[in-house]
């Protein structure tokens, strides 16, 4: 009993040093550096100021967030309409199928991202796939310019997240009471009627969790829209990269991060918020 409780105090004190450490700690020193000042020959410097805080209402800043904001819901709204359907399919599996589709999810985890990205312009450039495949069925006349434009952006995006969507939902979906489902059959529901009172909001935990999950790193992803949307898609990953490693701007970046990270944490507390409803709710 003692080794155990040991080997349980021991892990816990491994996972608080590594938090300390690898996120407590880089988030204070983040958070410090944005208030620090700036000039060309040094990258911080004294005395502190909340002036990187106040250009950010800078109106090309402004412009960079609005679109970063669009993209990533435009994004968020694809992954869902894509994988719930995908997700609710595949918990509807016999378990042979089910685990063949779920390792077909789980298979491009196993190579870069950044590698997959690159096999997108070979698929979206002006010869690639698309445009050959197009041309060939004579549904176009000339090649779509397809790269190097936000619409690349997207499709580089939804490639890359759309397991993120799927795999939280299909957890939420696989927990679902057929009983309810057969319940409501009885009554008289149809299909529509069912799944918008039963199946929707039992499963809207798996869908703020995927949403969530896509939402944030379409966000910041700097490599998609640096290599699918060239200099036009400017998002807010490529703008703290470019504080950082162009401009050598280091407050400003840390200033831009502040924000998201503030963002993330209250996207977070309103999942919270929302998962403390409905537990409230089954108990009363």
């Amino acid at each position: 009993m003692k080794n155990e409780n040991g080997l349980k105090y021991f892990s816990l004190s491994v996972i608080w040093i590594w938090l300390i450490i690898f996120a407590l700690l880089p988030f204070l020193l983040v958070s410090i550096v944005s208030f620090l000042s700036h000039d060309e020959n040094h990258l911080i410097r004294l005395p502190f100021t909340l002036a990187h805080y106040i250009d950010l209402n800078n109106a090309i800043y402004l412009k960079i967030f609005e679109k970063s904001f669009y993209l990533a819901g435009l994004c968020t709204i694809i992954c869902l309409i894509l994988g719930y359907p995908f997700a609710y399919a595949i918990a509807r599996m016999e378990n042979h199928f089910k685990s063949l589709f779920i390792l077909l999810i789980i298979i491009p985890f196993w190579t870069s991202s950044l590698i997959r990205t690159y096999s997108m312009i070979t698929i979206l450039k002006p010869k690639g796939i698309i445009n050959s495949v197009l041309l060939w069925l004579g549904i176009i006349d000339k090649p779509l310019a397809l790269l190097y434009s936000d619409i690349a952006v997207v499709i580089g995006l939804i490639y890359n997240l759309l397991p993120f969507m799927v795999l939280p939902l299909l957890t939420n979906i696989e927990r679902l009471d057929n009983r309810l489902l057969d319940a409501a059959r009885d009554l008289g529901a149809n299909r529509f009627t069912t799944f918008r009172k039963i199946t929707l909001p039992l499963t809207m935990p798996g869908i703020i969790s995927g949403s969530i999950l896509v939402f944030l790193p379409a966000m910041t992803i700097f490599y998609i829209p640096d290599l699918l949307g060239g200099s036009k898609s400017i998002l807010l990953g490529n703008l703290i990269q470019n504080q950082f490693l162009v401009t050598q701007n280091w407050p400003l970046g840390s200033a831009i991060s502040i924000v998201f990270t503030l963002l993330l944490g209250f996207l977070l507390f309103i999942y919270w918020r929302t998962m403390r409803g409905k537990e409230h709710g089954n108990l009363i």
